[in-house]
């Protein structure tokens, strides 16, 4: 039973929200921008709006297992693996030949079922740096190595914090074309655009 419910996280997990929502209104969003299946593509490919969405429904794939597995009363350890099955399943979905999203929304919704002091410290670090500099990539990879000092503070070594390090470990992997870009001084930059457009003006 226990491995029955771990799959069915990971297959949750595997719902390309993100591709669902660009369809909707006829735009692969797989094909174009980042050519990613996450939020912040879906954001610049369709609008704010469907961004929301898809960061909505990411987020819920990584707390709705996790909530499941609690309801039907497995241990705070499938709990965690539940959440990371989930977020597995975001990062290398069956569904798309294992070529997933990023990872940031679903460990929101892990992390805000989890613990929500962690979370908010998160996002202050990640709006700080993206409000700063305009890069997303680089608040996301900020706020994935802040949560698990943050979880080690608040819980000490254990279930959590291991979860957490799992998930800061593979956002930083799937953001490897960003952390090349970001050395390089050619990712993109929200602020970088919005001075472009001002001088433009």
């Amino acid at each position: 039973m226990n491995y029955l419910i771990i799959v069915l996280a990971y297959l949750i997990g595997s719902i390309p929200f993100g591709l669902l929502v660009g369809r909707l209104v006829g735009v692969d969003v797989r094909a174009a921008g980042s050519k990613n299946i996450g939020a912040t593509n879906v954001t610049r490919l369709v609008g704010k709006k469907l961004g929301v969405v898809t960061l909505l429904l990411d987020a819920a794939k990584g707390a709705v297992p996790m909530l499941l597995a609690q309801g039907l009363g497995f241990s705070s350890l499938v709990v965690m693996v539940c959440g990371g099955a989930a977020f597995f399943g975001h990062c290398f979905p069956l569904y798309l030949g294992f070529k997933g999203g990023k990872g940031v929304a679903t460990a929101l919704g892990i992390f805000l079922f989890l613990d929500g002091l962690a979370v908010l410290v998160g996002m202050a670090f990640f709006v700080g740096f993206v409000a700063l500099l305009g890069y997303v990539s680089l608040g996301s990879l900020v706020a994935a190595l802040v949560m698990p000092l943050v979880i080690l503070w608040h819980h000490g070594v254990g279930e959590i914090f291991y979860l957490a390090l799992f998930v800061a470990f593979f956002i930083w992997l799937k953001h490897h074309e960003n952390i090349g870009r970001l050395l390089a001084g050619t990712e993109k930059s929200f602020k970088k655009k919005k001075e472009e457009k001002g001088k433009d003006d």
